[in-house]
């Protein structure tokens, strides 16, 4: 029992799973409830795929998951290293396998992702600020991987990847802020640890504040009307005071803009439905 559960830890179900929502926003957005079969397939293709990153991610990180996050599955013994790496292998080829019957455009965004996951723990973690966009990127293509899946109006889509970003940006450099003491012994060079903690934390919440700007862009251009800004208000809000509690609170702050940024996806749902409607 423990050794299953620490193959279901490995994959972060609640972050698969809400991937998993994140790609189903972007194929409502961009095409309602038409095409709900290619929907389906590309919402179970992420959290496959999702699941497979994060596994992947812990094999990579197994070392300094035993100094900032010992209680991880493989630094407590709970799964192999090696079998970590054959989970992890599996989940992706099964998201794989579901993508290649969608669309040839969300073909190429799951390709351009799949090798990002692969490669960002080695290669991309511990470059100054390149991993934190790496996965902000990654965050904000869950709903270009939606859209595309249906082949519906990428405008609204657009937007929406723009300020998952953005607020996605701004999580991860937190993020590092809380995990400096690990990430300074494993040898890396994250934001904080290059530029300091103060100065991060302002990169931060310049990319917060550029998203609470821009986020009103769909009601101006007239492709969502007033439910879409009343939604997306409260959200906006909690992006701000998640950024202000940073300073103090990393860890608080961090969580607070996760939570804002699924609440600002909501928006666009609101947007889209009312539209349909």
């Amino acid at each position: 029992m423990e050794r299953a559960r620490g193959f279901v830890e490995l994959t972060r179900p609640g972050n698969a799973v809400a991937a998993g929502g994140l790609t189903f926003v972007g194929a409502f957005v961009a095409r309602g409830l038409s095409a709900p079969l290619p929907a389906a397939i590309a919402v179970v293709a992420t959290v496959l795929a999702t699941g497979g990153g994060n596994a992947i991610n812990d094999y990579f990180d197994r070392e300094i998951d035993a100094i900032n996050q010992p209680e991880r599955p493989i630094p407590r013994g709970a799964v192999s290293a090696r079998a970590a790496l054959a989970f992890s292998v599996l989940l992706f080829v099964g998201a794989v396998g579901l993508t290649l019957l969608l669309p040839l455009l969300s073909i190429a965004i799951a390709f351009v992702n799949l090798v990002a996951l692969v490669a960002y723990t080695e290669v991309f973690k511990g470059l100054p600020g390149v991993g934190n966009a790496l996965v902000a990127y990654l965050t904000g293509s869950t709903f270009l991987f939606g859209g595309a899946a249906v082949e519906g109006d990428l405008t609204p889509v657009v937007a929406l990847f723009a300020l998952a970003a953005s607020a996605t940006m701004a999580r991860e450099i937190v993020k590092d802020v809380e995990d400096v003491a690990g990430d300074r012994e494993e040898g890396l060079r994250t934001l904080p640890i290059v530029v300091g903690r103060r100065r991060a934390l302002g990169i931060a919440a310049a990319f917060v504040v550029a998203a609470v700007v821009a986020s009103p862009i769909p009601y101006v251009r007239g492709t969502f009307g007033l439910p879409y800004l009343v939604v997306l208000a409260p959200a906006l809000a909690g992006m701000l005071a998640g950024t202000y509690r940073s300073f103090e609170a990393p860890a608080t702050g961090q969580r607070w803009l996760k939570v804002a940024m699924f609440a600002a996806a909501v928006a666009f749902v609101a947007g889209r439905a009312a539209v349909v409607a």
